[in-house]
């Protein structure tokens, strides 16, 4: 499940205009289950790799300490790293290995199937990593959603005479759309959530820009020197 969370807006200088359009706060998406899952794997391998070098015998340490250089890199790239900032001017997805920035005018559709996606002007796809897609989460909130609808047919239906339509109009509207949000899968109200923000930006002077993409050689670094370090000592075993 994905939830976003408020940070704080850039603080403008004493006495500068306020802006026409109110302030959009930046909001994180990450994957609470990813970082749950993440943290458990790193667990066990810091329990299992630092008793094998502590206990361990001949080429075991140095086979354990390597093994830890090239996991503890890729778990934290799969699972803690992931997340989507959604900027006023911008958005920045941070996948395993890369970081993309994103001007919101750059953005042709953000797209949701089974995975999410941001698609820009010139073609490019990226994946958005920390938001995941959970088949069994959206057959979940269809049935609600159905459950809901069949429900508020039967209140209009008993409701119908003098009054009852208007009733069934303006109370149960909004009641119906409250039912629907809050049935949705979360990764579904994610990607909503940065629609709606897109199209609200899309079109702003400072929203416009070029597509960066940069590599994460922090993760890719280590990893690689665990890679060869681990098959060097596999090799001459």
């Amino acid at each position: 499940m994905t939830s976003p969370e408020d940070q704080s807006p850039a603080s403008r200088p004493p006495g500068s205009p306020q802006p026409t359009d109110p302030e959009i706060r930046d909001r994180v998406y990450r994957s609470s289950a990813g970082i749950a899952g993440g943290v458990v794997m790193l667990a066990l391998v810091g329990w299992l790799g630092i008793d094998a070098i502590v206990a361990g015998e001949g080429r075991t340490p140095w086979l354990a300490l390597a093994a830890m250089i090239l996991l503890v890199p890729l778990i934290v790239s799969l699972t803690v790293r992931p997340a989507v900032f959604a900027g006023q001017d911008r958005l920045r997805v941070r996948n395993p290995f890369r970081v993309i920035v994103l001007p919101w005018g750059q953005i042709a559709t953000l797209r949701s199937g089974y995975s999410n996606e941001v698609l820009t002007v010139a073609g490019a796809k990226f994946q958005l990593w920390s938001i995941p897609v959970s088949l069994r989460a959206r057959k979940r909130a269809t049935r609600r959603q159905s459950r809901a609808a069949a429900a508020q047919d039967g209140r209009g239906g008993r409701s119908a005479g003098p009054g009852g339509l208007g009733g069934a109009l303006g109370r149960g509207g909004g009641g119906a759309s409250a039912a629907d949000a809050a049935a949705r899968a979360g990764g579904d109200r994610a990607m909503e959530d940065l629609r709606e923000l897109w199209e609200a930006r899309e079109k702003d002077e400072s929203a416009q820009g070029e597509v960066s993409v940069r590599w994460a050689w922090e993760i890719l670094g280590p990893a690689a020197a665990g890679a060869v370090v681990l098959a060097i000592l596999v090799a001459t075993g």
